[in-house]
């Protein structure tokens, strides 16, 4: 069984989340990024990790805007997997929707 076959427990991130930015991702061909945006890419830093970032990425439209520092959010069906690149290996995510916790009116 290889490492990325593993699959990880969003649990692992512990219970808070806060969105810091938001980024394009970017359709990638022949190792190339392309012009065209898929989804976008939503960082977050894990308060109860000792404030280490993960990036969360959901395909289609922008869902939220990056906050003026940080804001507490949730994930729709977010899976966590493992990926190699740059010959390290990595922790990456993906989602289907996010909601700010608690929105200010």
């Amino acid at each position: 069984m290889k490492l990325t076959d593993l699959i990880v427990s969003p649990k692992s991130f512990g219970d808070k989340l806060w969105l810091v930015d938001v980024s394009p991702a970017y359709e990638y061909k022949d190792g190339k990024r392309t012009d065209t945006v898929l989804g976008y890419r939503y960082s977050v830093a894990l308060p109860e990790k000792g404030l280490d970032k993960v990036d969360v990425r959901i395909d289609g439209q922008q869902q939220a805007e990056a906050p003026n520092g940080y804001v507490e959010v949730r994930f729709d069906n977010m899976e966590v997997f493992i990926y190699w690149s740059k010959g390290d290996y990595h922790v990456g995510a993906k989602a289907t929707g996010i909601h700010i916790v608690n929105p200010k009116p």
